[in-house]
């Protein structure tokens, strides 16, 4: 499964309207704003900034010694965009969920989830060409997504 990089880059693009940075200075920069609950690695930042410059979000400038990146007119109405949707400050949003990513509570959960998509897995697969066992399956999951919802 591609790995989610969606909040990085909304970080990264509130960043880079502040001001341009080259992408060492970005990962310190996440880690900071998180008070250290998030590590950034080049393994995140660098394809989270290939997909915003592949999106015209932002910009590269090669000239100097250092890749320096800046927030472009499309990545400046994104953000507008987005604003109209959130409400509160993105950077405790950020502390706040990196924190949580990080919580015993959330390990716990991811590892549950796991657990889950694996018997699920396992289910479809025994279901298949047998239509009752898919009926079955599909009404299962149906109710649990129902009673998530009233969560």
């Amino acid at each position: 499964m591609k790995k989610r990089r969606g909040f990085v880059q909304a970080a990264i693009l509130h960043l880079l309207k502040e001001e341009s940075m080259h992408g060492y200075q970005i990962m310190k920069e996440l880690e900071e704003r998180s008070n250290g609950a998030y590590s950034a690695s080049a393994g995140t930042v660098y394809p989270a900034l290939q997909e915003l410059l592949d999106q015209n979000l932002i910009e590269l400038d090669a000239g100097s010694d250092k890749k320096i990146y800046t927030i472009g007119e499309n990545g400046k109405k994104r953000l507008e965009e987005t604003a109209k949707y959130k409400e509160g400050d993105f950077w405790l949003e950020w502390q706040e969920r990196m924190m949580w990513k990080n919580s015993e509570e959330s390990v716990q959960l991811r590892a549950a989830l796991e657990r889950w998509e694996t018997e699920v897995r396992k289910a479809m697969k025994q279901a298949r060409g047998n239509p009752e066992s898919v009926v079955e399956l599909i009404a299962f999951i149906d109710e649990m997504t129902e009673r998530l919802k009233k969560k």
